[in-house]
């Protein structure tokens, strides 16, 4: 099971550049390593971040298998008003985390 970190400021002025970080636990695999007895382990790694404004996509990242195992990703959008940043990471095997926080501008 992933857990993921947010940091977004919890108030914003309108027009303001505001630096979104976050951060996910996960068991990446590149689909590339075997066991010790030569068995191919399966890829298991998160494919994609979205990040939504008030429903609007306002940042999107497609991950590859030379990601690392925790991505960190910080990003920047402006404070245009009141509302809800939704967070979505995907991957292989069904893997889906969703996240929300919220933002007050002023």
């Amino acid at each position: 099971m992933a857990s993921a970190l947010i940091n977004v400021p919890p108030r914003a002025k309108r027009g303001e550049i505001v630096e979104i970080k976050t951060l996910i636990s996960h068991v990446m695999e590149t689909g590339f390593r075997r066991t010790q007895v030569g068995a191919v382990i399966p890829r298991n790694i998160i494919r994609r971040f979205v990040c939504s404004y008030n429903g609007a996509e306002v940042f999107s990242a497609d991950l590859h298998p030379a990601i690392s195992a925790n991505p960190f990703i910080v990003f920047s959008t402006i404070a245009t008003e009141s509302g809800t940043l939704a967070f979505e990471w995907t991957g292989d095997n069904g893997f889906s985390v969703k996240e929300t926080a919220a933002i007050t501008v002023e």
